[in-house]
Parts: structure tokens; C-alpha cells; sequence
């Protein structure tokens, strides 16, 4: 495997690295209770959110039909972008040891899921992908739908929020891939809008 970097995490600055630690430290072992200690562990697990991808399922069918098969076909490309690039050539990349397997801070760390990954830490391809989903259904709802919409970010944020806090993740590795995600999801919810577009005579609140 080809890095850019020989050393972990070499490619960010050493000031930058000191305090996302610090916060790491903050987030994963002060800032803790039982019930997050509970449900954290499953809401960065897909089947967790079944239930809410089957109601974007036959919302989008039942309001939009046609164009609601075409806007899953655009929901699976933005996954599908978000996810090649975020785990085979960012990951491949710029090399960043995890929580969990850096000797700096693995031996203190609470680390409460049952593996721990060898990938890069860098960046987090659960914040990649869930913020394009996102960012694609903020940008494709808001016009023909609500700008309520807003809230699936919050969504986004809890699933980042516990990759940290489980210990599998530095806090910039879900920040930066936030914003990556962010800007896969709205480069493809452009597309959509330019190319079909959803339309319907009365938002739907």
C-alpha cells in the first residue's frame, strides 16, 4: 500500500493533532453516561435506521413515483461516490492510525464496540456517507417539500458524534469528512435538480 505519508497522521499539523486528542479525550472518556454508553454503539449501525429508510422509501415512491425511482437511483450514486472515494483512496492515502489502535492513547481510551477496525482512521467514511445522504435530501426536499428538512442533519451528526465517541474515531476524522460528504451530496443533488427534479403542486409539510 502506496501512503503520502510514512508517518501516522504526518499529513496534519502537530497543533491540530494535540487538540483533536484533547477532545477525543473529552468526548469519549468526560463526556459519558450509561444511556449513551447503551444506544451509541447501535446508532452508527445501519439496521438501527431500517425503519427510517424504508418511510424515505415509500414517501419518495408515493409522492413522486417515477421520478421517486429516480431519485433513489441518485441516492445510490451518491453512496456510492461517497463511499469508493472515502475508503479507497482518502483511506488509502493519508494514514491515521484509530483510537483504538494508537498506542498513544489506546491503552486509555473506553472503547465499547466489539472491533476495532484496521483501515485509516482518516477520514470517516460513516460521516462521509451519511452527510451526503443528507446534504442530497436537504437540496432535492427543500423546494418541493420543506425546508424543515433540515433536521437530517442532525441525523448525520449523532452517527458521526458516536463513531467518536465509541473510540473508533478522532474528532477531525468526522469533521473532515463531514464537510467532504457535504460536498459529494450537494454536487449530486445539483445534478438531480438540473436533470429531473422533484415537483409537486403543494409542499408537502
Amino acid at each position: 500500500m502506496v501512503y503520502l505519508c510514512l508517518l501516522n497522521a504526518s499529513f496534519l499539523p502537530q497543533s491540530l493533532i494535540n487538540v483533536d486528542k484533547s477532545l477525543f479525550h473529552k468526548v469519549n472518556g468526560e463526556w459519558y453516561n450509561g444511556f449513551l454508553d447503551g444506544i451509541m454503539p447501535y446508532i452508527r449501525e445501519p439496521f438501527f435506521w431500517t425503519p427510517f429508510y424504508v418511510f424515505m422509501i415509500l414517501f419518495v415512491l408515493i409522492n413522486f413515483k417515477l421520478k421517486g425511482w429516480m431519485w433513489m437511483a441518485f441516492i445510490l450514486l451518491t453512496v456510492t461516490i461517497s463511499d469508493y472515494t472515502s475508503s479507497s483512496l482518502i483511506k488509502e492515502y493519508f494514514f491515521r492510525l484509530r483510537p483504538c489502535r494508537d498506542p498513544d492513547v489506546a491503552h486509555s481510551i473506553r472503547f465499547i464496540v466489539g472491533y476495532c477496525p484496521i483501515s485509516s482512521s482518516f477520514v470517516s467514511s460513516h460521516a462521509v456517507n451519511h452527510f451526503a445522504l443528507a446534504t442530497f435530501i436537504f437540496v432535492t426536499f427543500r423546494k418541493a417539500i420543506s425546508r424543515r428538512w433540515v433536521f437530517i442533519f442532525l441525523w448525520a451528526a449523532a452517527i458521526a458524534y458516536a463513531q467518536v465517541y465509541v473510540g473508533v474515531h478522532y474528532p477531525v476524522d468526522v469533521v473532515c469528512g463531514s464537510l467532504y460528504g457535504i460536498l459529494i451530496g450537494y454536487l449530486v443533488s445539483l445534478a438531480f435538480n438540473r436533470l429531473i427534479g422533484l415537483e409537486i403542486k403543494e409542499k408537502i409539510e
